[in-house]
């Protein structure tokens, strides 16, 4: 598996189902990389509108909550900008609408590199099943990338229409991956992680113990009394 090192500053664009996944799956990567200058944007498919269990709260409440604590959660990692499509959470599909609405912030924003979920990962070990929506917005993402948005006559009513020019993304980083091919230390940002994760108090019932568990997930490789962390990523590089 091959170590990532510096790289020059570059524009990011992170896909994603909802608010708190950005943080979750590399939000050390984020950070790491806002610390070295890139210009980076969350895009946010759902505002997690179903993801409680309080018997008084309702989904539109709740989602104006979750898009807080996202906006909250990125500005803590150095991110500029999150945009929320608002499709209904728990629903989302690969479906042609939301590859056409990725596409044309990718044709928007012009990231080098996008970053999104890896939708062949329907299981973590015996421990988890990954939530559907994780692998809807990797497919959609995925084929965003290509190629919708590298290609003018898909969607050619972006650019006839909204004056958005076809957009060749360079690399394209798949976290939540069962299959990774290149880790990225981010020793140096673990707590700025955790601490973007305690922005999401709607979800998070026991800070300590959610920060415990990020501070226990070490690289096994590491010394106990230096400890090491990593984020995982398959990443495809475009051959132009």
């Amino acid at each position: 598996m091959t170590e990532t090192g510096e790289r020059e500053v570059r524009r990011v664009l992170g896909v994603f189902a909802h608010p708190d996944d950005p943080e979750f799956f590399c939000g050390g990567t984020f950070a790491r990389w806002a610390a070295e200058g890139a210009d980076i944007t969350f895009l946010i498919a759902t505002s997690g509108d179903k993801g409680s269990s309080d018997p008084e709260m309702t989904g539109a409440r709740l989602a104006e909550i979750r898009e807080q604590e996202e906006r909250n959660a990125a500005a803590v990692l150095g991110v500029r900008e999150v945009i929320f499509l608002r499709y209904p959470d728990g629903e989302l599909t690969p479906s042609l609408e939301l590859r056409r609405d990725i596409t044309r912030i990718i044709r928007l924003k012009r990231p080098d590199t996008v970053v999104t979920l890896d939708p062949t990962t329907f299981w973590f070990g015996t421990r988890a099943v990954n939530h559907p929506d994780h692998r809807a917005i990797g497919e959609a993402t995925l084929d965003a990338v290509y190629p919708a948005a590298r290609d003018r006559l898909n969607f050619i009513e972006l650019e006839r229409d909204e004056g958005l020019a076809p957009h060749k993304v360079k690399q394209l980083y798949i976290t939540g991956t069962n299959s990774p091919t290149h880790r990225i230390d981010v020793t140096d940002y673990v707590e700025t992680k955790i601490a973007s994760l305690r922005e999401h108090k709607s979800q998070i019932a026991d800070m300590e113990a959610m920060a415990e568990r990020i501070r226990r997930n070490k690289d096994p490789e590491s010394p106990d009394e230096y400890p090491r962390y990593v984020d995982s990523f398959r990443v495809i590089t475009f051959d132009r």
